[in-house]
């Protein structure tokens, strides 16, 4: 790795990755268990409140910091591809951006707005299938994160 700065993004990486994965984790180990096991029409409700409280300063801050972080620490790994720290790098970066940005605005934000959209009347069929879907794939953008900052702090070793 070249210099404390590419250190110290790196570690922040790291950091945040790792509350980020733990945002997703409570979500998948818990907090949709929990929504499931009311009537549907107050699990979709508290649902839909959970993603319009969401998009406030903190988290997306944090969500999205993390994602430009990445992609800039992932753009200085393919031009110092010296060591085995950047290739831990690249590898955690991309794995955060694809697995847990991308995973977001490919699944869970479309999902997260037919609920927004559905109508009363269908609401626990749609509700099951929301579960189902939604968890699934917050698991697969909680295990993105997680393994990312294992490479992050991976390379942090190679130092």
């Amino acid at each position: 790795m070249s210099g404390p700065i590419v250190t110290t993004l790196v570690f922040i990486a790291a950091v945040a990755s790792a509350l980020v994965a733990g945002i997703f984790y409570a979500f998948s180990s818990f907090v949709m268990g929990a929504l499931g096991r009311i009537p549907p029409e107050q699990g979709i409700n508290a649902m839909r409140s959970i993603n319009v409280v969401v998009l406030n300063p903190t988290f997306l801050g944090l969500f999205l910091g993390t994602t430009l972080l990445c992609a800039g620490l992932a753009f200085w790994a393919l031009f110092f591809l010296g060591g085995p720290e950047a290739w831990l790098v690249l590898g955690a970066s991309v794995l955060y951006v694809v697995g847990c940005f991308g995973v977001t605005l490919m699944f869970n934000v479309p999902l997260n707005d037919r609920l927004a959209r559905a109508a009363p009347i269908d609401v626990g069929e749609v509700w099951q299938i929301y579960l189902r879907d939604w968890t699934m794939w917050n698991t697969v953008r909680t295990v993105a994160p997680i393994v990312a900052t294992v490479l992050f702090m991976l390379a942090l070793l190679q130092r």
